[in-house]
């Protein structure tokens, strides 16, 4: 399961954040502050596959943890904050965040970039299951049931586009930007 760590003073963006990203199968740790944050990353920062970051927290800003995330680890940040302007996005891009997105977002958009940070980060499972199918992504090979399916590449990409993207309707124009940016990892 990928653990998230949620860094985020607004309480309700705490709590519906936190179930929806349990509902969709993440484990979610979320603290209110700089301090908080910092003891977190230290204390478990071999456990944490992702922080959301806000930039207004209540004890500091979301950019101090960042610098502090990205001088000590390699665990990507992907900013969530109402500071969208464009100074804001850019003084967190150039700190080597992996991604920001401005509120109010919508849900499904931020699964699907986190999922994308994950994958080009390397923190993505080795292992997916969907059901009685298995994929081994380390291995590149897929069962059912145990008994291993034979899948041409472009069959199997597609099956790990659908499986990270579970729920989620795909246009044909972003199934086919899938397609290929897989085609070229």
């Amino acid at each position: 399961m990928t653990n998230i760590l949620l860094v985020e003073d607004d309480k309700e963006i705490v709590k519906n954040l936190s179930l929806f990203l349990q509902e969709e199968g993440f484990r979610v740790r979320a603290v209110s502050g700089q301090k908080d944050a910092l003891e977190q990353i230290e204390e478990h920062g071999q456990e944490i596959d992702l922080v959301l970051l806000d930039v207004s927290l209540q004890d500091g800003n979301g950019f101090a943890v960042c610098a502090a995330v990205k001088a000590n680890t390699e665990i990507p940040v992907i900013f969530l904050t109402a500071s969208g302007d464009e100074y804001s996005t850019v003084t967190g891009l150039d700190m080597g965040a992996d991604d920001y997105i401005s509120k109010p977002f919508r849900p499904r958009e931020l699964i699907s970039r986190m999922k994308g940070v994950l994958r080009r980060c390397g923190r993505t499972q080795a292992v997916l299951e969907l059901g009685d199918v298995r994929v081994d992504t380390l291995g590149g090979t897929v069962t059912k049931n145990g008994q291993e399916i034979i899948l041409s590449a472009l069959e199997y990409r597609l099956l790990l586009i659908f499986i990270n993207n579970k729920g989620i309707v795909l246009t044909r124009n972003k199934l086919l930007e899938e397609i290929w940016d897989a085609a070229g990892e």
